[in-house]
C-alpha cells in the first residue's frame, strides 16, 4: 500500500513539517531505525491548545493526536523522501495535556495510532505509551514523539 495513496483516499495531505523549535533535529536515522522528536498539536490554522477535561473534549484530544501524526508523516517524507521506505510504525510516546487524574490518554492518542492503521495497514501497528501531563510546549494539547523501522 501507498501511504500517499492512503492518505489521499482519506481526503487527507499532509502539512508542512515543522523546523525544529531548538538545538536538535526533526528526525534521525540510525542503522535501519529513524527517531522522530515530538511535534505538538498543530494545524494550518494553528496550534491546538487546551487542556482535556478542564476546557478540552477527548474528541477533541483525538483529533490533536491525529494532526500530530500527519505532522510526523511530514516530517518522516521530508526526511526520507518517501513514505514508501517505512517499513512499520515501532513505536508511538503521545503526551495529553490533561487534568490530574485524566484516565483516558489512550482514547486520545488513538487519534494517532487510528490514522497510522489506515495509512500502513498492519505495518502501522505500533507499541505505544499514552501519558497524561500537566503541561506540553506552547500549551498544546498533545506531543507525539516516535521510532519507525525502514
Amino acid at each position: 500500500m501507498d501511504p500517499l495513496n492512503a492518505l489521499q483516499r482519506l481526503g487527507l495531505e499532509l502539512p508542512e513539517p515543522p523546523a525544529p523549535g531548538g538545538n536538535y533535529t526533526s528526525a534521525k536515522t540510525s542503522g535501519n531505525l529513524v527517531y522522530l522528536s515530538g511535534v505538538i498539536s498543530q494545524t494550518a490554522q494553528g496550534i491546538l491548545t487546551g487542556t482535556v477535561g478542564l476546557d478540552r473534549s477527548i474528541e477533541e484530544g483525538y483529533e490533536a493526536a491525529r494532526a500530530c501524526a500527519l505532522l510526523q508523516l511530514a516530517v518522516l517524507q521530508r526526511h526520507l523522501g518517501s513514505l514508501s521506505k517505512v517499513r512499520s510504525i515501532v513505536s508511538v510516546n503521545g503526551y495529553v495535556n490533561s487534568v490530574p487524574g485524566f484516565a483516558d490518554s489512550p482514547r486520545v492518542i488513538n487519534g494517532a495510532s487510528d490514522l497510522f492503521l489506515a495509512v500502513f495497514a498492519e505495518p502501522g501497528r505500533h507499541v505505544r505509551a499514552a501519558i497524561g501531563v500537566s503541561g506540553l510546549p506552547r500549551n498544546a494539547l498533545v506531543e507525539l514523539q516516535m521510532t519507525v523501522e525502514l
